[in-house]
């Protein structure tokens, strides 16, 4: 049912040489880097978010970029409409969907100490008194890190004036599972899902018998030392809340949503973040975690998608991130996407040349120019930093928030979709480790 590389062999690793040392790290098995890559000096950098941020039409932009342990920090227009301010490496944004990619870390985490599998149905971490619908096929951990668990991609419209990030709550969602109908049945197609990964952080929780708050700051955010972090701003960190052009409501609590979207961080916090991304953090993710993440879906195994290709069609989906390109072509990307509230956030990593890049931006009064697309646009200048040409043009499209999977339910066994379903990224001769967006 999956496959996985040995643990010295590790998801997210930057190039063969990586590989060979087993140096663990977050990011996954990519090719050595071309002889004819020549990367650029990080100061290429600001012309190539000048051009990000002026075709954003943004109020406000953060960009940070790391190379190994190299960083570099831009700020860009204002941190509101009127202000005078330049946004700073300290100032606040909301990651928005960036949220998932840290879900998917503890989930990795905790699977690789046996305390979840990612084989576990959902219904195991029901809370008492929930009666979950029979469904074709139970919903397992790994469908919902993975977008293909059948469920929609909100469980509807947050009531009036609800705060962003802050609905649906533990309750209402485990609620609303026991009356719900999957799009299709779980494993034979990607539909983008929020309350997903909300459920996903639920059910870790229940099977380490405590809050998810708790297991990402223990395994996670307290060992990057990422202090900044946080489902639960303080008054001081909601004044440094970048603003776009338009009343987003209140900064507050969003641990309703810890799992899809609800992180507020800084560029300072996501400097590490990105560190640890390309295995020049400290710590390292453990070999046993990367080993769970060293499997990827292949789109081609299921019978559609919907709502994964905001920077581009994918190649493979991750747990918790999506893939552009095969691995062994010197442009292949790993990102993620993110937005809501005012903001748009991106993680996009190559790992040929040991970059990733995070990008941050506030509504502005007029929104993007015509054309642009900020993930896309963001790939292409990380592989400017690599000296790579851009990856090729794709035609825009508007992703509709009701254009979702209809078609009629399949009935082949699990374990048969499964075979076809999972691909490994192996090296010569290894065998074993390894929006609102």
């Amino acid at each position: 049912m999956r496959l996985l590389l040995p643990a010295s062999l590790l998801c997210f690793c930057l190039s063969s040489a990586v590989a060979q040392s087993a140096i663990p790290s977050a990011v996954p098995i990519a090719p050595k880097a071309p002889a004819l890559m020549t990367p650029r000096d990080l100061s290429a950098t600001e012309p190539l978010g000048e051009e990000l941020y002026n075709n954003s039409g943004a109020t406000g932009m953060v960009l940070v970029v790391v190379r190994d342990n190299q960083t570099y920090f831009h700020g860009y227009g204002k941190t509101a409409i009127g202000s005078q301010t330049v946004p700073t490496e300290d100032s606040v944004v909301r990651l928005c969907s960036l949220t998932k990619t840290f879900t998917a870390d503890v989930l990795a985490k905790l699977a690789a100490e046996g305390v979840v599998h990612l084989d576990e149905p959902l219904v195991k971490f029901a809370p008492p008194g929930i009666d979950l619908p029979k469904f074709d096929s139970p919903i397992t951990l790994e469908e919902l890190a993975t977008h293909t668990s059948g469920l929609t991609r909100e469980i509807g419209t947050a009531p009036r004036r609800t705060p962003h990030f802050t609905y649906p709550d533990y309750e209402t969602r485990w609620h609303w599972l026991e009356g719900a109908e999957l799009k299709f049945t779980p494993g034979t197609q990607a539909l983008y899902s929020n309350v997903g990964f909300d459920l996903l952080s639920d059910a870790m929780a229940s099977a380490a018998r405590t809050s998810y708050a708790t297991l990402l700051e223990t395994n996670t955010l307290k060992p990057l030392q990422m202090w900044q972090t946080t489902f639960y701003p303080s008054a001081a960190q909601c004044a440094s809340l970048l603003q776009g052009a338009h009343n987003e409501g209140p900064c507050t609590n969003t641990s309703s949503t810890e799992g899809s979207s609800g992180l507020y961080s800084t560029p300072s916090d996501m400097a590490k973040w990105l560190r640890y991304l390309v295995g020049a953090g400290t710590p390292a993710l453990p070999a046993e975690a990367a080993g769970v993440r060293a499997y990827y879906l292949l789109p081609s195994s299921l019978t559609r998608q919907y709502g994964l290709d905001h920077a581009g069609k994918p190649t493979e989906i991750g747990l918790g991130w999506i893939l552009l390109g095969e691995n062994t072509d010197p442009s292949h990307i790993i990102e993620k996407t993110g937005g809501g509230a005012g903001f748009t956030t991106y993680i996009a990593i190559h790992p040929a040349s040991h970059t990733a890049l995070f990008v941050a931006t506030t509504d502005g009064p007029h929104g993007w120019h015509p054309g642009f697309n900020l993930f896309k646009a963001s790939n292409n200048a990380l592989l400017a930093l690599a000296g790579l040409p851009p990856l090729p043009q794709e035609s825009l499209r508007r992703i509709s928030r009701r254009h979702y999977a209809r078609t009629p339910r399949l009935v082949r066994a699990k374990q048969t979709r499964r075979a076809h379903a999972v691909r490994v990224a192996q090296q010569g001769g290894a065998s074993g480790s390894e929006s609102e967006h």
